[in-house]
C-alpha cells in the first residue's frame, strides 16, 4: 500500500495539489519520497486517489492526482459520538479510536462532573491537536473520511437536539438508571443515524440523567461491569458495528 496523505483539496482526478505543511514535511523529511513516487491522497470527505509526487522543494510538495482509489468502507449507519472531555490526553485516545471505528462526527461535552476548566476545553491549541489526532487515525486505518470535531458544548445544549432522533446515553450499571443493555438495539430496524453519548470519569449527575430521559434518549448500559471512561466508546462502538454487520 502506498503512503497516504491528507490533502483537503484532492477531491478528483487530474489535479496538481500542494500538500499541507505537516504532510509535506512528513513526505520530504521522514519518508524521503522523490518526484515520480506513487502515493495515495484523501480529502477527508470520502475521496481517495492515487497520485504521483510531482515536485519536492524546501518550500512545497506538489502531487498530481491520477485515478480513483478504494478507501476503507464506511459504516452503513452514520455515527455521532458525544463524549465528555476527559483529563490529560485520554480524550485524544477517544478521538483516535472513534475515528478508527468509523465515527463521522465527534461532539466534545462539558458536563456536571467534567473536571476540566472551560478555558482549557475551548483552547484553540487543544482543538487543533484533536484535529491532528483524527487525521492521523484516518491515515492509519485507511479511512478517506476525517470526523468533524465540533466545538465543545454543554450537556444541556447537546441533549436539546435529541428529540426525534435515535440518541442513546450510556450509563453505569445498577442504580436504576437504565432498563436495557446496548444489545437491545439489535431488535430495532437499522437506523440511518445514531448519536452515542458517553459521560466523564465521575459519571452523570442525577439531573443529567433526568434531562436525557425527558428528552427521549435511550438510557442503556454495556452490561454488568463498570468500564473506564475512555474504554466505553471503544466497547460501545465495536458492539454497534458488530450488531450492524460492519465488523
Amino acid at each position: 500500500m502506498p503512503h497516504r496523505f491528507h490533502v483537503p483539496d484532492a477531491d478528483r482526478v487530474g489535479l496538481s495539489v500542494i500538500l499541507p505543511e505537516g504532510e509535506a514535511t512528513h513526505l520530504r523529511r521522514v519518508l524521503r519520497l522523490k518526484p515520480g513516487d506513487t502515493v495515495r491522497v484523501f480529502d477527508g470527505r470520502g475521496h481517495e486517489l492515487t497520485a504521483r509526487v510531482g515536485t519536492v522543494t524546501p518550500d512545497e510538495v506538489r502531487v498530481d492526482t491520477l485515478e480513483v482509489a478504494e478507501a476503507a468502507r464506511e459504516p452503513r449507519v452514520t455515527i455521532t459520538l458525544a463524549q465528555a472531555v476527559l483529563k490529560g490526553r485520554k480524550f485524544d485516545l477517544v478521538i483516535r479510536d472513534a475515528t478508527m471505528l468509523g465515527v463521522t462526527r465527534i461532539q466534545p461535552l462539558s458536563t456536571a462532573h467534567t473536571d476540566i476548566p472551560d478555558a482549557a476545553l475551548e483552547s484553540p491549541s487543544a482543538q487543533a491537536r484533536w484535529g491532528r489526532v483524527a487525521v492521523s487515525s484516518a491515515k492509519q486505518s485507511g479511512r478517506a473520511v476525517v470526523p468533524m470535531i465540533e466545538a465543545p458544548a454543554s450537556f444541556t445544549q447537546h441533549i436539546s437536539t435529541a428529540k426525534g432522533r435515535l440518541h442513546i446515553v450510556l450509563v453505569e450499571p445498577g442504580g436504576g438508571q437504565a432498563s436495557h443493555s446496548l444489545d437491545t438495539l439489535d431488535r430495532r430496524e437499522l437506523p440511518e443515524h445514531i448519536t452515542v453519548t458517553v459521560g466523564p470519569e465521575g459519571g452523570w449527575s442525577p439531573e443529567e440523567v433526568t434531562c436525557a430521559r425527558e428528552a427521549g434518549c435511550l438510557l442503556l448500559t454495556l452490561g454488568a461491569r463498570t468500564l473506564r471512561a475512555e474504554a466505553v466508546p471503544v466497547a460501545a462502538l465495536s458492539l454497534l458495528l458488530y450488531l450492524w454487520g460492519d465488523l
